[in-house]
């Protein structure tokens, strides 16, 4: 309960009807919006995510407020990202009794999140805490960990099959650009799961919590960073061809580069015929190294 009014939390399934009859709110499916109506998942995650009264926390897509108002009764403050105009006035009400939230109508991905963080935060961690639109999941999440800012950990939830492509291993069908430049600074792991009957309404797929946390120590890391990320991206661009057809690919086929491309592969002991998903997450750090120092990546 929020108050000695008793009046229900919002993520509970009569509060969540009556705020969207209230406001003849219905779900907007190009934002990829599903509220959350389950109190016990809402409350995992703020335990997931590890929030303390000293914490500051990032949130997007707050929707009606449901997991919001859980993270404020536990963080020194939230600041929350809705890009949906139509639900500010919807949070203004719903949120009125907590003093330690701010709702900026924006979206996340155009925000300067250095600026806000230096604004909004004075001391103490910052963690990004979100249930995230399955539709733009991906980019969000590739934004967040090459941001700029700093965050302590990012606990988000997403459509089950992306979370298994983000903490997938070698040798799997999951295992992809995406788990490697995840893992490549970051642990990451599938906290829990989620049944699609959790929402209103109910989405075709069930969902998953992922937890990703920067790693203390790195100890093999690529030249440069964000080159490193294209590089990745293009040793998958067709999974069916193998690393040396892929790398081709990113560098060209001309005759010089075609060996040169030979000579970095057996310099790494990796055959003609081995394949992108078959390199651990390091292969991939020093396949793009020693693509540097022979001058095909610059």
């Amino acid at each position: 309960m929020t108050d000695s009014n008793n009046i229900p939390d919002i993520g509970t399934p009569t509060r969540t009807e009556a705020i969207l009859n209230r406001y003849d709110l219905s779900a907007k499916k190009g934002l990829g919006q599903n509220f959350l109506v389950d109190l016990n998942v809402l409350k995992k995650i703020v335990e997931v995510a590890e929030i303390g009264d000293t914490d500051g926390v990032i949130e997007i897509g707050p929707g009606i407020g449901a997991l919001t108002e859980q993270l404020a009764k536990a963080a020194k403050k939230v600041v929350a990202f809705e890009i949906d105009a139509n639900l500010i006035p919807v949070l203004d009400e719903t949120l009125e009794q907590y003093r330690n939230i701010k709702v900026f109508n924006e979206d996340i991905l155009q925000a300067n999140l250095p600026e806000v963080i230096g604004a909004e935060f004075k001391t103490g961690a910052v963690k990004v805490v979100a249930n995230l639109p399955y539709y733009i999941t991906t980019p969000i999440v590739l934004d967040l960990i090459q941001n700029p800012a700093k965050f302590e950990a990012i606990v988000v939830m997403m459509q089950k099959e992306v979370a298994e492509r983000l903490t997938a291993e070698p040798r799997t069908k999951a295992y992809g650009s995406l788990s490697v430049i995840i893992q490549q600074q970051n642990d990451v792991e599938v906290s829990f799961i989620v049944d699609r009957k959790s929402f209103v309404p109910s989405p075709n797929v069930d969902s998953a919590i992922i937890k990703i946390t920067p790693k203390e120590t790195i100890t093999n890391s690529p030249f440069d960073q964000q080159k490193f990320y294209g590089f990745v991206r293009g040793c998958f661009m067709h999974r069916r061809k193998s690393l040396y057809n892929n790398l081709q690919g990113v560098f060209g086929k001309d005759k010089t580069v075609k060996e040169t491309i030979r000579t970095v592969m057996t310099e790494l002991e990796l055959g003609d015929n081995s394949r992108p998903e078959e390199l651990s997450v390091n292969q991939f750090v020093d396949l793009c190294n020693v693509c540097h120092s022979h001058s095909l990546l610059k």
